[in-house]
């Protein structure tokens, strides 16, 4: 996971206002595309892919201030990751196809998960259903 952890780090360091900014503007078609993942192997990823989105949302629109900014990067970063055409993994490989995808969120929800885990209780999703944890 260290290598995950670093991978992610480095793609939230090259985040920029502009990237924020396009991504809210088509953050609304995504979450529609996110909701249409079919991936059993990794039964989480559509919920966490959603909590993101909602959080990136929230944080950009100034209607949740209490983030700090290196994990609002890592949330666009793993958004950002997840919808472009090509990963590290293709997508289209059945069973495997979404492991990197889940890997990059796991690693955002796992390395920020008390941030998350605050804003999920301030908005009052149930922090369980969108990690791993039973």
């Amino acid at each position: 996971m260290p290598e995950i952890v670093a991978f992610v780090k480095n793609g939230a360091a090259k985040i920029t206002p502009k990237v924020v900014e396009d991504l809210v503007r088509l953050l609304p078609m995504w979450k529609a595309g996110f909701t249409q993942i079919k991936s059993p192997e990794h039964p989480h990823l559509v919920g966490q892919l959603l909590f993101l989105a909602d959080l990136v949302e929230d944080v950009a629109e100034g209607a949740y201030k209490e983030l700090p900014y290196a994990t609002f990067a890592e949330a666009v970063f793993a958004l950002t990751y997840c919808n472009r055409g090509f990963n590290i993994i293709p997508d289209t490989i059945p069973g495997l196809g979404r492991a990197d995808d889940s890997s990059v969120v796991r690693a955002v929800m796992i390395q920020n998960e008390k941030h998350l885990e605050k804003y999920a209780q301030k908005t009052g999703v149930q922090w369980k259903s969108v990690t791993n944890k039973a």
